[in-house]
């Protein structure tokens, strides 16, 4: 039995952080601020140990009962913070971010503030499921006639997937869908391996299957035997090559494009991040990473040029589909951003939002190399925006912080950071 060990906080991952009797820092998930525990299977590191918890002795008042069933029985890996209250939410994903900004970053800054999600649960837009084969005689089997479990990872036994029945963050309009499709699961393709469920801003449905071998010859046999099929829209994805419509209109909204998984928020975010660029009448601005045009049209809102860069064809298409701007604020490239920056005009400011790995060092050369009066960079990763925020300072100051809850119920956290030239 180990001994009683004081949680005093929450990790970028979601564990809970404490320390061993020998000093070490100890991570624990689905520990709260405030707990007293006793955890098992403790492995050590040079400098510090990951753990499982044992037992609550003495529980934080920050600890709440998680209402999701798998989240509880079932270990689900996708939420990390159920067991947290909101508040608690909120406080541990402000000092996730100004953990970062400090220790990575090297800034001296506080906490910053944070926005309050619009929905703590149902906001999300998309979800993901795994498959995996099982013995026919398993009790988890879903009965396809193939031995196949669809649904979620436990956090323990990332090996291991367990059958999903609802996922509480969720959009209900992707969970209905899921259940109808369950019933359906033997018209998928015969080895896939991943299943991606999406719902766009105009109401569409979309199913990602992603298998090798043979391209999926039953799509239009299952959005037939969907409720609404024709609301929905079937893509497969091989296992090399891009991804395909196989079933449904093949003009519609590019479900393999990057959008946020919560869109209301990400606009706020978004918003937020243009508003602090100032007065941008008639001046050129690049958005980078710009995905299907959302920034784009904020930008040519406020009587911008603009730039728009990402490297998925299909967004770029959709943006221009969607007419933002007028025609004339706004060109669209379809290309990685630091193969073109050499050729782009000159910016007044630029906004940023680059995957979780954070700017290509050639962006972050450019940028440095011939500073902008103002930059926006958009966020998912605390750690990889406190790098590039580190090498930005060189050129740069930081004038603003702000972190948005994009993702309740998880240890996610979006945050816009804006900078000047110093």
């Amino acid at each position: 039995m180990s001994d009683l060990i004081a949680i005093t906080g929450i990790a970028a991952g979601g564990g809970g952080v404490g320390r061993l009797p020998d000093g070490r820092a100890v991570f624990v998930p689905r520990t709260a601020p405030g707990d007293r525990v006793r955890v098992r299977d403790v492995k050590l590191r040079k400098h510090f140990a990951h753990a499982t918890l044992h037992e609550v002795v003495t529980p934080s008042g920050a600890r709440v009962s998680a209402p999701c069933g798998h989240y509880q029985h079932d270990h689900c890996g996708g939420c990390q913070l159920q067991h947290l209250s909101y508040d608690a939410q909120l406080a541990a994903k402000r000092a996730i971010v100004g953990d970062a900004l400090r220790r990575i970053g090297k800034i001296d800054v506080a906490d910053p503030d944070i926005v309050e999600a619009v929905d703590e649960w149902r906001y999300r837009a998309k979800i993901a499921l795994a498959l995996k084969s099982v013995g026919r005689s398993d009790p988890k089997g879903l009965p396809d006639g193939r031995g196949r479990t669809v649904g979620l990872h436990p956090y323990d036994r990332p090996a291991s997937v367990f059958p999903l029945v609802d996922c509480h963050i969720t959009d209900f309009r992707l969970m209905a869908l899921w259940r109808e499709l369950k019933r359906h699961v033997d018209l998928l393709p015969p080895r896939c391996t991943r299943l991606t469920l999406r719902l766009d801003r105009e109401g569409r449905r979309h199913v990602l299957a992603e298998s090798p071998g043979e391209p999926w010859r039953d799509a239009e046999r299952l959005r037939t035997a969907l409720a609404e099929g024709e609301q929905v829209v079937c893509w497969w994805q091989p296992a090399e090559g891009a991804a395909r419509v196989v079933a449904g209109p093949e003009m519609g909204y590019p479900a393999t494009a990057f959008e946020q998984v919560n869109p209301e928020m990400g606009t706020l975010a978004r918003r937020w991040a243009v508003e602090q660029l100032g007065d941008l009448r008639g001046c050129t601005v690049w958005d980078l990473y710009g995905g299907i045009g959302d920034t784009a049209w904020l930008l040519a809102g406020r009587a911008a040029q603009v730039v728009s860069v990402d490297v998925d064809e299909k967004a770029i298409a959709w943006a221009r589909r969607r007419g933002v701007g007028d025609g004339h604020a706004v060109r669209f490239i379809a290309a990685k951003a630091e193969d073109v920056l050499p050729s782009l005009p000159e910016p007044h400011a630029v906004v940023c939002n680059p995957p979780s790995g954070g700017l290509h060092w050639d962006v972050t050369l450019r940028l440095t190399g011939q500073p902008v009066p103002r930059l926006a960079y958009i966020s998912c990763d605390p750690a990889t925006l406190a790098r590039d925020l580190h090498r930005l300072s060189v050129n740069y100051r930081l004038v603003a912080v702000r972190a948005f809850d994009l993702f309740p119920q998880t240890a996610q956290v979006e945050t816009v950071a804006v900078l000047e030239a110093a």
